[in-house]
């Protein structure tokens, strides 16, 4: 790991593990463009969550972009998420409009300078695909957490994450019933994609009850700013794991209890978290139900 202003940089081992075939490949000039693209994709993301005040614990470096890893993750408005995603891809078109238009006025190489735009046009591109934990996926989660509770928008953004890992997994190796080639490097990327999406599905209760402890920290912020309340109706006997699940990330909720149609209590949904927390440390939940 490398520390620039105390935030480290990790460098995952698949992109290491893709150094060493460049090596080998005679394609080292290559993957050195595709480390500084990757680098600055990511130090564009870092730059925004600077700006918002996120707290950084590290940077991941993959061959495609990167991991802003943050103690805020699940806390943040929406709009900061989204435009801390779209920051990545963003500088990796104006890159790509510098190279290209560099290389037509002849300050540079115009053949380097059109395969440095391409390739930075094409980690853009495919950073947008809707999987996690690309760009792409981050943005698809950010618009599903504004529709529906952020718990379901949890669980539908890594299963399309998933689908879309395999896809990918099955484009590498389709030229081969065409006669063709295997994508080494496109498959690589692809299985890394289906493998961590898989972990982080299994990893999904811990996601939420981070959520969770960090909502109940915040509960009391919302209130003496002021917030207005958006009523959750539910059956006076509901669990309190079901309740929980459904709550909106953007918005401040009040519980209605009812019981044989009339409303027996109005809770404020900090103390459902907090209740719910409490049954969790006592061994009374089954915090497999967030599966």
């Amino acid at each position: 790991m490398i520390k620039i202003g105390g935030i480290g940089f990790r460098f995952h081992p698949l992109f290491v593990l893709l150094m060493l075939l460049s090596v080998m490949t005679g394609r080292l000039a290559e993957m050195t463009a595709l480390f500084f693209i990757v680098l600055l994709h990511e130090l564009a993301h870092l730059r925004t969550a600077l700006r918002f005040g996120w707290k950084i614990r590290e940077v991941k470096l993959l061959p495609f972009g990167g991991v802003v890893e943050t103690e805020e993750a699940g806390s943040v408005p929406v709009r900061e998420e989204a435009l801390v995603a779209l920051a990545g891809p963003a500088y990796n078109l104006l890159l790509s409009l510098a190279a290209w238009g560099l290389g037509q006025t002849a300050l540079i190489d115009r053949l380097w300078a059109d395969d440095f735009a391409r390739a930075s046009a094409l980690i853009a591109l495919f950073n947008m695909l809707p999987v996690l934990p690309l760009d792409g996926g981050r943005l698809l989660q950010c618009w599903l957490s504004m529709r529906v509770p952020y718990h379901r928008a949890l669980l539908w953004s890594v299963r399309i994450s998933l689908v879309f890992s395999v896809l990918v997994s099955l484009g590498a190796i389709g030229p081969l019933f065409f006669g063709g080639l295997i994508h080494l490097n496109l498959l690589a990327i692809g299985l890394f994609l289906v493998a961590s999406n898989w972990t982080y599905m299994r990893n999904l209760p811990f996601v939420f009850l981070r959520f969770l402890v960090r909502r109940s920290e915040r509960s009391g912020i919302r209130i003496d700013e002021g917030a207005l309340a958006q009523p959750i109706v539910v059956a006076r006997q509901r669990q309190l794991s079901h309740v929980v699940r459904l709550l909106m990330k953007e918005r401040y909720h009040l519980i209605y209890m009812m019981d044989q149609g009339k409303i027996s209590r109005v809770v404020p949904e900090g103390q459902i978290i907090d209740g719910f927390l409490g049954s969790l440390t006592e061994g009374h939940a089954d915090f497999r139900f967030f599966m």
